[in-house]
């Protein structure tokens, strides 16, 4: 049986939750808890749970311990195979473990991630009632649409093929259709597609359809999607925006300096947003000299393959029966994509290559035939290779589930930047210099992106998970980093290290800049483009419809962590809220009275996020929230910003004021 202690080091960047497990008569028992963690873990990156521990008010792990393991062990298995408690049972023997700590012994269950055929996973018998999925805050109950979604997911493998009923020819834009049958004669110019007539041409590129059972015939999704007008794409997929945009950096005041989004100026469709976006992307790249077998100049380097699959890749894994707008964006410092819809497969796949899962196949044909996409499972590999070659900070892919959406971050800043390093010289002395290259790199990693995780050292370096972790606890010791937080939520940061001496680097040295608005500013599609072509609300320069305007922009005073209220940062200002926080921050076991006190007197003024409140704080989110939040709440002495629902992305809690004083 292994030690507790080494079990978490082990599983560091796993999702983790303990639970005392002890029973009414604490003689231990499996809780009812477990099935929503349970759903929730397996719906999202899989994780452990640990019967017979919990959690004290600072986040310290402590070991309740269970008098018989084997009576529980046989009431888990027992429950999990019950179809009226959970709909399916995706742990093997392997996955059910007991281990010791300080004489206590524990179970611990191993919750792997569900596969897209699998999910959802739910509990009772209603996938619409019974299904979760996790956020660092802890588990939430998904909406209908995102649990709709789920079951279209795991049914339809590819999700582009379906013929849509009363879509015809008249609905494509010849233009792009005759554009791209010219770009694929260039491509493959002795190809026997290009002798069809359109119909047939787009019958075997996907795009037109027969089914074989009821005879209907029809345009596929694929098949509007890429060579649809507007208003035809719209009737089909309602939320449908894509997106470019060129920004300055984040010190700039100006949103954009150049953009392509469905405005109505243009077809709209994905074929023609591809051929205006990739020029743009790799305007300012420099093109080396080298020649092919056969003599002919290559016009383009790795990083021009990479920023097309990546693209390209945005394109095809889109589902676009969300909300969540296609957002392309370029910077000085970075590239980044953003696409509606997560990951099919896990993280660590997709990095190894090799394998895919591609949400809209019929769509990846198409770029095929035309030389913007390759064999499945190569895109990733192939945009790290190319930022490998230019020493640049690796290449940030995020799944994120509120609402889902994949974020590929793609940052032209090096590894390495001289004021980051001038930054840790001041900071620690000679003493960095003699670190050895992993962990010079993981230091100055927390610096530039605020912290740095298991994971994201493991991909920049190709180091195993174990060294790793040896790496930052040997970091730990020697007073570089600091550990913060539990499982899943484990990262390092700098010791002590502010928001003031962050922003003291260059623009160049940030991965986002001073907002993490530059990719997932949008959180559904009112915050950008609009749908419709016919309105005037579709250009770019109506206020009302940018994702950096009011009232819908997470840049404004009501939605955003980084900016006020519902930031650490806001008036009355950063300084102001450290302050009233230190006592709390301070120490570990603050009385249940202090904290609550000190969380009423940051929320006095306006609403502040929980995870504002508990980075403040210095305590974990979900620690806070179970044991303070809700009590201040049910007291009638705080308020949400969002009480009809609660489970809001962007919850924030504000202190009740009562007679005159009190706020609407």
């Amino acid at each position: 049986m292994k030690p507790l202690f080494e079990l978490l080091q082990e599983h560091e960047d796993c999702d983790f939750e303990a639970k005392a497990a002890q029973g009414r008569d604490g003689r231990g028992e499996v809780p009812r808890a477990i099935w929503s963690s349970y759903s929730a873990m397996a719906n999202t990156q899989g994780g452990i749970i640990l019967l017979g521990a919990e959690e004290d008010e600072a986040g310290n792990l402590l070991a309740t311990g269970l008098q018989n393991t084997a009576k529980i062990r046989k009431s888990f298995w027992d429950n999990i195979n019950n179809r009226e408690i959970v709909n399916a049972n995706l742990l093997q023997d392997k996955d059910v473990s007991e281990i010791e700590h300080e004489g206590a012994r524990l179970l611990c269950l191993h919750v792997p991630r569900a596969t897209r055929v699998q999910r959802p996973v739910y509990t009772g018998s209603n996938p619409l009632t019974g299904t979760y999925r996790r956020n660092y805050e802890g588990d939430y109950k998904c909406d209908v649409e995102t649990v709709r979604r789920m079951l279209a997911e795991a049914i339809e493998e590819i999700r582009d093929a379906r013929i849509l009923s009363g879509f015809g020819l008249d609905d494509l834009n010849a233009d792009s259709l005759k554009a791209y049958r010219n770009e694929m004669k260039s491509t493959k110019p002795n190809h026997p597609y290009l002798a069809f007539d359109d119909l047939e041409f787009l019958r075997n590129i996907g795009g037109w359809s027969k089914d074989r059972q009821t005879d209907a015939a029809g345009l596929t999704l694929a098949g509007l999607l890429m060579f649809g007008r507007l208003a035809s794409i719209l009737d089909a997929v309602p939320h449908y925006v894509v997106d470019y945009q060129e920004r300055p950096l984040p010190a700039s005041e100006m949103r954009w300096t150049d953009r392509v989004t469905t405005d109505g100026t243009w077809s709209g469709n994905l074929f023609d947003f591809f051929r205006r976006v990739y020029p743009r992307l790799t305007a300012d790249l420099k093109v080396p000299f080298r020649l092919q077998q056969n003599s002919k100049r290559v016009d383009e380097s790795h990083v021009h393959e990479a920023l097309r699959e990546a693209l390209v890749n945005t394109l095809i894994h889109a589902d676009f029966t969300d909300r969540i707008p296609i957002l392309v964006v370029k910077r000085q410092d970075l590239f980044g994509f953003r696409n509606p819809g997560g990951l099919r497969l896990p993280v660590d796949v997709i990095l190894q290559g090799g394998q895919s899962d591609c949400r809209n196949r019929r769509l990846q044909k198409m770029f095929q035939l035309i030389g913007a996409a390759e064999q499945a499972g190569s895109g990733y590999p192939k945009i790290l290779r190319a930022w490998k070659e230019q020493h640049w900070r690796y290449p940030l892919l995020d799944e994120k589930y509120q609402p889902e959406q994949t974020v590929l971050r793609l940052p032209t800043t090096s590894l390495l930047p001289p004021e980051a390093i001038e930054e840790l010289d001041k900071r620690f002395g000679p003493k960095f210099r003699d670190l050895g290259e992993v962990e010079r790199l993981a230091v100055v990693t927390a610096l530039i992106e605020e912290k740095v995780t298991n994971q994201r050292l493991r991909v920049m370096t190709a180091t195993h998970t174990s060294d790793v972790t040896a790496i930052f606890k040997t970091l730990v010791g020697s007073g570089f980093l600091a550990r913060d937080g539990v499982g899943w939520a484990t990262c390092y940061r700098l010791p002590g290290q502010t928001r003031a001496e962050k922003e003291r680097l260059t623009a160049a040295t940030s991965l986002f800049g001073s907002e993490e608005s530059d990719i997932s500013a949008a959180s559904d599609s009112e915050h950008s483009a609009p749908n419709s072509e016919q309105t005037p609300s579709n250009s770019e320069q109506t206020p009302s419809n940018s994702e950096h305007s009011a009232p819908n922009s997470e840049q404004t005073p009501s939605n955003s962590e980084h900016s006020a209220p519902n930031s650490e940062h806001s008036a009355p200002n950063s300084e102001h809220l450290i302050s009233i926080a230190a006592p709390v921050r301070s120490t570990k076991n603050a009385p249940a009275d202090l904290v609550r006190t000190t969380i009423l007197q940051l929320c006095a003024d306006d609403f502040r996020s929980l995870q504002t409140l508990a980075n403040l704080l210095g305590r974990k989110p979900a620690s806070l929230r179970i044991r303070h939040i809700n009590a201040l709440i049910k007291n009638g002495q705080l308020e949400y910003q969002f009480p009809d629902r609660i489970n809001h992305p962007g919850q924030g809690y504000r202190t009740v004021r009562t007679g005159v004083e009190k706020r609407t």
